[in-house]
Order: C-alpha cells, then sequence, then structure tokens
C-alpha cells in the first residue's frame, strides 16, 4: 500500500549483503545474489558483500564493521535464523542493535504464512536498527529472501513510501552525524 508521490525521485541507498553458511560460496550463494538482484533492480547500490560461516563472532566482526562505515545504510543477512544448532544469526546481530523493529519478524512471518504455512513460526528472522544503520536478517532459502525484499523490505527503502519508512531516518542520521 504504497502511497508515492508521482514527483518524488528515488533515493538510493548502499546496501550491505551477509550470507550466512557453511556450505556457500559466491559461485552458489543463490540466496545472496537474489537479495543483490532486487537491491540493484530497484535502483540500490551494493556497498559491500561477504560470506560468512554460522559463527556468531564472526557475523558480529562484519557487522560492526558495516554499522560502524558511514557509506553503509542498510544490511541485509540470510540465514541462520532457525533453529539447527549451528543458527545463530539473531545471537549474534541482536546484541548490536540500537532498537530492535519488532514489526519487521512479525510482518515477514505473517506474509511468509501464504506461502509456508506453519512452518513460518521456525523462522527467527529479525530486524534492528544500529548506528543509524538499518539491518534485517531473513532466513537463509532463496524464497524467503524473494519474499523479505518483495513483500517487506523493498517498500521500506523506498522514501516514497508513505506514511514511513526507513530512509528518512537513515539520512537524518547522517545528517546529524557529518
Amino acid at each position: 500500500m504504497s502511497h508515492t508521490p508521482a514527483n518524488a525521485e528515488f533515493i538510493p541507498l548502499n546496501i550491505a549483503v551477509l550470507t550466512v553458511s557453511d556450505t556457500r560460496s559466491l559461485e552458489n550463494d543463490t540466496s545472496g545474489q537474489a537479495l543483490v538482484d532486487r537491491l540493484e533492480s530497484a535502483g540500490h547500490k551494493l556497498g559491500a558483500r561477504e560470506i560468512v560461516i554460522d559463527d556468531v563472532y564472526q557475523m558480529r566482526a562484519v557487522a560492526s564493521k558495516w554499522i560502524a562505515d558511514p557509506e553503509i545504510h542498510v544490511i541485509i543477512s540470510t540465514g541462520g535464523t532457525g533453529f539447527a544448532g549451528r543458527d545463530s544469526t539473531p545471537e549474534a546481530m541482536q546484541p548490536l542493535f540500537d532498537k530492535t523493529i519488532e514489526g519487521f519478524g512479525e510482518y515477514f512471518r505473517q506474509v511468509s504464512a501464504s506461502q509456508i504455512g506453519t512452518s513460518t513460526i521456525q523462522s527467527r528472522a529479525l530486524g534492528g536498527l544500529a548506528n543509524g544503520t538499518v539491518m534485517f536478517c531473513l532466513p537463509g532459502s532463496t524464497g524467503a529472501c524473494r519474499t523479505g525484499w518483495d513483500d517487506v523490505i523493498a517498500e521500506q527503502l523506498d522514501h516514497r513510501h508513505r506514511p514511513c519508512n526507513f530512509v528518512t531516518m537513515i539520512l537524518k542520521h547522517r545528517q546529524d552525524n557529518v
């Protein structure tokens, strides 16, 4: 339900993509690539991309580097949000948040229910804000990344979306800290 002013210009953001996987490489990372394709098709810029194993401290190291980088506006991670033994993205990322975006995980699961039914309760997708950087943590399946971008994230990263979006907050934070 976007209320886009007809004359508003799109504002591209620099988005970093982090794939959390013990088995993926750039050649076979279909989830990370789906996010890259979508963000670029929307007019945003790929600010950085990395793949790390499902290790809390390696995830935090990469995310912390990007959070501290004023050129990175958004971080989207894929993988490690389930209940398998090594799934630890929420444990890695949540302590980095200044604020949690509770509605992101709730809405992602609501949208996912129409596609995967009750299996959506096993998703620990989450979002947060850290140093003015918006962070979204998605499941590792390519379908979940498409759903997350298409049905939730894309509108929230478009400043023309009303009544609110994250772009205004990102730009204000950057301006206040220059």
